[in-house]
């Protein structure tokens, strides 16, 4: 170990190093490192408190040297207590049975050292530093750890403080950009002004409305607001400034440079924490903005409730909240889309019907009826019409999803037969028990839209491919689901067909190609 005027020499080097630095980590590195090389140990660990001191271990922050040294040091250890309660460094000169024992990191240590890393108001931890020879520690050395230790103790506690204040800074920072992009999204317009009844703050909004400019800023309310707002509002707003006694629900007129505005002001006193005046807080509230945003609200909630009421006896429930909720889905007037068509109508309820009292005839198409039209809301299909016997339904319309409709109608179909086929169906009883249907389909481009006059409109689809499906319709004999091959185009392998010979069908000059559904493949 050198000489006092060395150590005094490397103490004040030492410490010269801790000065350039001020990060905890950079400076906990140098302690150890110097320790370690001035004091010429050969082992040296710095355990740090937990940063509430509410307990725990002391957590190992930094080593140097060969030995393997322990990741934590209990706070219930003589040791740590005795350093506790004295504030004084241990050293132990020689390995024996001692209550300090724990001062030896390693098996190969024979003597050691801890000093506290202590400030009058703060723990911070302890180093511990260890030698492979017995009775290495002695005054010299134990004066310039103390000595260093306790000077690196208060930079490494600046240096906390100092990191602490930069999270604050941070916290509050962030805090005030929170603040800020409230103010900016609130559809309020808020203005704010200092103790002197200057304009200290505006949002956006405020901004826009009132057409105020960051010149405004530090410029008397009285004075940019002059012209603009009527002298009881402007006294009332000085009012709460002397007074300190907020006023709700003053209304009037801003006049701007190009209309005006019907407002409701809140006039608030802004208070520091101790109490004192910081200004007011204007809150404007836009009347004439919100009675054009309701009119608004009542024709959105019109054209859902007009949606709701053309759709909803007629679609599932799931195709109409989509509607509701997408109203630009239906477009006014009619438009071009892609769908399929199909009409199932019953065999042979002409011939059926003589002699039937309409009571009855009725009654037979109602039963039907009844069980078809939720197996094509099932399907998400579209039920346009009851025609006397026959039930007119596409899919595709309003929403389009391209061969999904088509497969989806051929399903429909399918699952119609398969029910009036059904032994035990609730309909087509007694007289009726020998009724089928037969359905006709085609595939392609139709109008679909609201088609109609002033008094009267209705959802529909007109052209060709609805003329086709219609006479496919006639071609069918009773059980049969007839389609044109250009919806078959879009099933795949999905159904069993049968291909039938070309028809010829009522204004078509050349047959249409066409099929019988079998059944699901």
């Amino acid at each position: 170990m050198p000489t006092a005027p060395a150590i005094l020499d490397e103490l004040v080097r030492a410490s010269s190093l801790l000065a350039d630095d001020i990060r905890f980590t950079s400076l906990i590195s140098i302690l150890v490192e110097q320790s370690l090389d001035i004091s010429r140990s050969d082992s040296a660990g710095l355990y740090l408190y937990p940063s509430d001191e509410g307990g725990g271990a002391l957590e190992l922050a930094y080593r140097r040297g060969r030995d393997t040294v322990p990741k934590k040091l209990s706070r219930s250890s003589e040791l740590v207590e005795f350093i506790e309660e004295c504030r004084q460094s241990v050293v132990l000169l020689d390995r024996k049975v001692s209550p300090f024992a724990d001062v030896l990191m390693s098996d190969r240590a024979r003597s050691g050292i801890a000093v506290p890393l202590f400030t009058p108001k703060r723990k911070l931890g302890l180093i511990l530093l260890n030698s492979h020879s017995a009775n290495f520690y002695n005054r010299d050395r134990m004066l310039f750890l103390d000595s260093f230790v306790g000077l690196a103790a208060g930079m490494l506690n600046g240096a906390r403080l100092y990191k602490e204040l930069q999270d604050y800074l941070r916290t509050i920072e962030d805090l005030e950009r929170y603040q800020a992009s409230i103010f900016e999204s609130m559809t309020n317009l808020l203005i704010t002004t200092d103790d002197a009844g200057n304009i200290h703050y505006f949002n956006r909004a405020a901004a826009e409305r009132l057409g105020l400019e960051d010149s405004d800023k530090d410029q008397q309310v009285k004075k940019v607001f002059g012209k603009r707002l009527s002298k009881k509002v402007l006294n009332s707003i000085d009012g709460v400034g002397k007074s300190r006694d907020p006023i709700l629900g003053i209304e009037g007129i801003y006049k701007a440079k190009d209309d005006e505005m019907d407002f409701s002001l809140n006039v608030s006193p802004l208070h520091s924490r101790r109490g004192s005046s910081q200004g007011v807080t204007l809150l404007f509230t836009d009347q004439t903005a919100e009675a054009n945003l309701k009119e608004q609200m009542h024709l959105v909630a019109e054209e859902r409730r007009v949606i709701k009421d053309m759709f909803a006896s007629y679609l599932s429930e799931d195709i109409v909240s989509m509607l509701v909720e997408h109203p630009e889905l239906v477009k006014p007037g009619g438009g071009s889309r892609n769908a399929t068509v199909f009409f199932a109508d019953i065999a042979g309820y002409t011939s059926f019907s003589e002699g039937k009292s309409p009571e009855y005839i009725v009654e037979v198409l109602n039963e039907f009826f009844e069980e078809a039209e939720p197996i094509v809301r099932k399907h998400k299909g579209y039920l346009d019409k009851y025609i006397g016997d026959c039930i007119m339904a596409v899919f595709g319309v309003p929403l389009d999803t391209g061969a999904d409709d088509t497969i989806r109608a051929v399903r429909c179909a399918v699952d119609l037969q398969a029910i009036v086929n059904d032994p035990k169906r609730s309909f087509f009883k007694g007289a009726a028990e020998n009724l089928r249907i037969q359905i006709g389909m085609h595939t392609g481009p139709l109008v679909a839209g609201n088609l109609g006059g002033s008094r009267r409109m209705d959802f529909t689809e007109i052209g060709d491919t609805v003329n086709v499906a219609a006479r496919l319709e006639g071609v069918a004999g009773p059980g049969e689901i007839i389609i044109s091959g250009d919806t078959r185009n879009d099933l795949g392998d999905a159904f069993e067909l049968e291909k039938r010979e070309a028809a010829k069908v009522k204004g078509k000059a050349k047959a249409i190609t066409i099929y019988n559904v079998l059944g699901a493949a």
